[in-house]
């Protein structure tokens, strides 16, 4: 079976907001995705795909049977693979994943990665629920398994899901093919590399009660609780942490309910006291978005993307679908075709450079800005200024008071991303 150690950095922090929760009639999604602090994560735009009826998809393991029709997406991902930790599609969906281990056990042998799930479900969708559908299916025909990152150990886990769209969303936790799902239709929540869906379960597996039973986890005594019946009843050091953090989240929500902005979700996700803003134990936050959905459809949906570590010293970008939209060459990692080591078997036993160019700028400005100096004070200034403005433009489209024609919107992170990266020159 594969395992896991209790030291193994594990963490990652999403969060959502939806009215009243929200100081403007949209819902706002935020993720933190806290990796391995060598892993490089890239900014991917995949347009919208017909498909001929048969044709199969290679994912990071395994292939699947294609869709006639996929959405367009945008995608802030791990450059090694082909899924991604978060996202958003030209509908107005959002998705972030989190690690979680249950009673059930991690499956060996390689097949969707939680990563994979994501991107499916954004692709194949039109709204949280249905991505929640898209999900369930995938988990039941396919599986969830694999390592987790580019390392020769094995890192695997199960997954849990935030997923939002104009009206509203839903938290989806699994173990194994099983599964759960609670929607929010009104509110904040937040999700911490744990299970916190308790007695108000919206959907379900439909053996998730019986697997349960046959297991001798429940009795079918009294309400069913998904998160007492199916997690860990020893809880490594690391599950504790998370339930730290996930208590931290639910205190910086309820505090700002009801003026939750898009700038209130940066602030949460640049929290270090917390440790929601990850630098620990060989793992940090190594890239950052928060999505402003609002509830009008004549309104775009706004995605601001750092493509950068550490949100308390990037500069969330933002990101509009619109014509001509395509992909920043600056946030995209090269390839290595078939020589790259997540295709040579055994996988990953070499290492390949995957930085991009906004990346190894950054990376550089970050030692400048650590050091204390003046001029590392100053170039943190002229990020704030520059993400103000990223700001200004968004609120402008949410108003009405600015007007872009499509063409300039499907520029407009092309634009902040060239902005940043003359910053670092």
């Amino acid at each position: 079976m594969a395992a896991w150690s209790p030291e193994a950095p594990c963490s990652c922090d999403c969060f959502v907001s939806v009215p009243p929760a929200s100081a403007i009639p949209a819902v706002i999604f935020a993720k933190n995705s806290d990796r391995p602090r060598a892993e490089v994560q890239e900014v991917v735009f995949v347009p919208a795909g017909t498909h001929a009826p048969g044709s199969r998809l290679q994912c990071t393991y395994i292939e699947v049977e294609q869709v006639c029709k996929t959405q367009a997406v945008i995608l802030s991902r791990p450059s090694w693979l082909w899924g991604a930790e978060m996202g958003a599609n030209e509908h107005g969906v959002c998705i972030g994943n989190e690690a979680v281990w249950t009673k059930e056990p991690v499956a060996e042998g390689e097949a969707l990665l939680g990563m994979d799930l994501l991107r499916l479900a954004l692709e194949r969708s039109s709204s949280a629920q249905e991505a929640v559908h898209v999900i369930s299916d995938l988990l039941q025909r396919y599986g969830q398994g694999g390592s987790c990152r580019e390392d020769p150990e094995p890192f695997c886990y199960h997954n849990t899901f935030l997923l939002a769209d104009r009206k509203e969303a839903w938290v989806m936790e699994t173990a194994g093919r099983l599964w759960a799902a609670q929607r929010i239709q009104a509110g904040a929540r937040n999700i911490s590399n744990q299970l916190s869906i308790g007695t108000d379960i919206s959907a379900e597996h439909p053996e998730l009660r019986s697997h349960a039973q046959a297991q001798g986890w429940w009795t079918d005594q009294g309400t069913f609780d998904f998160a007492q019946v199916f997690s860990l009843t020893q809880q490594p050091v690391r599950m504790e942490a998370a339930k730290a953090r996930f208590r931290a989240g639910c205190e910086l929500l309820q505090q700002q309910q009801g003026a939750i902005t898009a700038e209130v979700m940066m602030d949460i996700l640049r929290n270090k006291e917390s440790g929601i803003c990850m630098d620990s134990g060989g793992f940090r936050t190594t890239a950052s978005m928060v999505s402003v959905l609002p509830q009008n459809p004549t309104q775009p949906c706004v995605h601001f993307l750092t493509a950068t570590p550490d949100p308390s010293r990037s500069v969330f970008k933002p990101f509009v679908f619109g014509l001509g939209t395509a992909q920043v060459p600056q946030v995209l990692s090269p390839t290595f075709g078939d020589q790259d080591p997540v295709r040579i078997l055994p996988r990953f036993r070499t290492q390949v450079d995957r930085r991009h160019a906004l990346y190894r700028g950054h990376q550089a400005a970050l030692g400048l800005m650590e050091s204390g100096q003046e001029q590392g004070q100053q170039l943190r200034q002229k990020q704030r200024d520059l993400e103000q403005e990223g700001l200004e433009a968004a609120r402008g489209l949410l108003t009405g008071e600015q007007t872009s024609a499509l063409q300039e919107l499907g520029s407009l992170f092309q634009a902040f991303v060239e902005k940043e990266s003359q910053l670092y020159a």
